[in-house]
């Protein structure tokens, strides 16, 4: 429940909207106990056939006749204990006297109690048993009315404060998510995250609208009719609720099993959310490959397990309400046997030794107790409700701060350093780096490259050219080594410095579900029109944009750009990093989509772009490498070669293969 106490604690920030939800609680539970309350004028008053002022005239007659009586008693006794020889019989006179003073004392002060209500009555009561119905009917309806017009308030205030309390959490969430290495999404799974940022925030709106909603205001109408019925006989109200510590007991184990069911159930929600997003991004290949019906197994696996979590839950769920129901009847029928007794015996004990009240209950009083205690029910019954919900969020909150409290292992510096202009050099130092550990991906890189330099990497699949303009970026940091811009290493300066320098074009160029304008000006937010249609220019994407799309720079290229083909969205993709001007350029495979008849083209772009640009160029194009100025021949994650595209034909083997297989020009 740690995190989820965290979660409330987030709530609780808004003062002014919980504290108006409480006071509407309040009131409601004040109203939910005064509208019970009107039972016990109806069965005094009303059912008697008596005014109000005609029903305290014979409760003071009766009670000053009932004094009368007691004071002679205790005259009697008191004779009895002064005449008394034997010390027995001397004892048990002395509790008849106390018994009897404890009584003539409740006696006197419902006498003062009646005398003090009676000018009220004379003055203001209906003057008739009808009219005093009237009135009573009167109140309930206006107190019903008020008790609505508190629970509604309460509710959109309640509803206001979770979903307020949500919104936060969300946006929390995604900036420290956005924070995180590359490491953990591919741990997670896209599914994981997306059932996090739904489903489990989603049950956390449910639960803390539960927790400071019902929560809150039920327990307030059970205590409200407690209250009233402790001033009645609190006696008999604690021989009534002797059940009641096996019922927490019982439900507090339900409720860690729910717990527990519901984390299960969270985490096989997400295994679905993973399957869908796996299948909807793969259709193409499940469909040439024919494998919809493996597709369908796999999909009928997740949704089976989760259906017998459900049912788990469910099972659980079942047993809370039935068990609330029988503690509840088991104290009301207490309580019926107990009061019945005294009421029709006239008693104020239990077994002759167990005092329950200091004077006879009435049957009306008798009936308002009663009445209050069925006034319990309800807030039980629907609390019994309320397990379920705080035990999903309980398990939602665990799985969202889990993830919330994840520190990125790539971080700024605490002390971080100004990024100089690369005037120098970029330096790999004895780089070496492993995404697991006894499985290195680059081992001892040492490479310089010159401000202005452009550097392709070349090798076969597999052999670190990614990972290692990767850690240009800092999406990792090496093991071992480090990588320095003019001699200061990139690890004591803040990413968004160095990011801010680096322009990037990959091989999938995934674009934003908006329009192609603000897709290239994705590289340089404060760009104007004019600068994003001349980036477009230089990418060669101008004309298509103009003469093919619909709405020209307005149209919307759908999700990941579908609506563009792949050498359209490498256009754009590159045009985006033509605007970012930027200090480093990456060229991962930028050119493996675009077709033959406008490569050339893009080629005389990249030359005029990375002339003087110092530029990392991935690629498995012979034509792409005439780009550069030096070539690095990566295998096994060491660097086997350097040198010009001559010499390394000339000297280097593991070149000439891959010049007549993965870099021909058909590739």
């Amino acid at each position: 429940m740690n995190s989820f106490r965290r979660a409330i604690r987030l709530a609780l920030a808004h003062r002014l909207t919980f504290a108006l939800s409480v006071i509407c609680a309040m009131g409601v539970a004040l109203l939910w106990g005064g509208n019970i309350s009107a039972v016990y004028p109806l069965v005094e008053v009303v059912l008697g056939g008596k005014s109000g002022s005609e029903w305290v005239a014979d409760e003071i007659a009766t009670t000053e006749q009932e004094i009368a009586s007691l004071t002679e008693q205790a005259a009697r006794i008191q004779a009895a204990i002064q005449a008394a020889s034997d010390s027995r019989a001397r004892d048990r006179a002395k509790k008849d006297a106390a018994r009897i003073e404890d009584r003539l004392e409740a006696e006197e002060s419902a006498l003062a109690r009646y005398r003090w209500i009676q000018p009220y009555l004379d003055r203001y009561a209906p003057s008739g048993p009808f009219q005093t119905l009237l009135v009573v009917c009167l109140l309930l309806i206006v107190g019903t009315i008020l008790k609505s017009t508190l629970r509604i308030t309460g509710q959109i205030l309640v509803a206001r404060l979770a979903h307020l309390t949500t919104f936060e959490i969300r946006k929390e969430f995604y900036r420290r998510t956005l924070r995180l290495d590359l490491a953990n999404f591919d741990e997670q799974g896209r599914g994981d995250l997306i059932a996090r940022f739904t489903t489990d925030l989603h049950y956390i709106t449910a639960g803390i609208q539960t927790l400071i909603g019902p929560a809150i205001c039920e327990p307030l109408k059970a205590i409200a009719c407690l209250t009233a019925a402790a001033l009645i006989s609190w006696r008999l109200l604690l021989l009534t609720l002797v059940i009641a510590p096996l019922a927490g007991f019982l439900i507090n184990r339900l409720a860690q099993s729910l717990k527990r069911a519901n984390r299960r159930a969270l985490i096989e929600l997400a295994g679905i959310y993973e399957t869908l997003g796996e299948t909807f991004a793969n259709m193409k290949t499940i469909k040439a490959f024919t494998m919809e019906s493996l597709q369908r197994r796999q999909f009928h696996q997740c949704a089976k397990e989760f259906y017998r979590k459900s049912m788990k839950i469910a099972r659980y769920d079942s047993l809370v309400s039935p068990l609330t129901e029988i503690m509840g009847i088991g104290m009301i029928v207490l309580a019926i046997l107990a009061g019945g007794y005294l009421a029709i015996e006239q008693q104020t004990e239990l077994f002759g030794f167990l005092k329950i009240s200091n004077r006879p209950l009435d049957h009306g009083s008798l009936m308002l107790f009663y009445a209050m205690l069925a006034g319990v029910s309800d807030p039980a019954r629907r609390l019994s409700n309320v397990f379920g919900s705080l035990q999903q969020a309980s398990a939602a909150c665990d799985r969202v701060f889990e993830m919330f409290d994840r520190e990125p292992a790539i971080a700024d510096p605490s002390e971080p350093v100004p990024l100089p202009r690369l005037t120098h050099q970029l330096a790999f130092e004895d780089v070496s780096f492993a995404y697991h550990a006894q499985k290195p991906v680059l081992s001892h890189i040492n490479l310089s490259i010159a401000a202005g330099e452009t550097v392709a990497l070349v090798g076969p699949n597999g052999c670190g050219k990614s990972t290692l303009a990767g850690l240009v970026l800092r999406l990792y940091d090496p093991d071992t080594g480090r990588l320095t811009i003019n001699d200061v290493d990139l690890r004591d300066v803040r990413l968004r410095d160095l990011r801010q320098r680096i322009g990037v074009v990959t091989q999938d160029a995934l674009l934003l579900n908006d329009t192609v304008a603000e897709n290239i000006r994705y590289g340089q937010p404060m760009a104007t029109d004019a600068e994003i249609i001349s980036a477009a220019r230089q990418a060669h994407a101008h004309a298509f944009i103009e003469n093919k799309l619909p709405n020209g720079y307005a149209t919307r290229v759908g999700p990941g750009g579908s609506c563009l083909s792949g050498g359209e969205r490498q256009r754009i993709a590159l045009a985006r990093a033509i605007l970012r001007d930027p200090e480093i350029l990456i060229l991962d495979e930028a050119t493996s989509q675009i077709d033959v008849e406008s490569e050339q083209l893009i080629h005389e772009v990249l030359a005029s772009f990375t002339n003087g640009r110092t530029t990392l160029i991935i690629t498995h194009r012979t034509s792409t490498l005439a780009l550069a100025d030096r070539i690095v021949v990566l295998n096994k994650g060491c660097i086997e070669d350097i040198g010009s595209q001559t010499m390394l034909l000339s000297r280097c083997d593991l070149f000439r293969r891959l010049c007549h297989t993965q870099l021909r020009d058909s590739a």
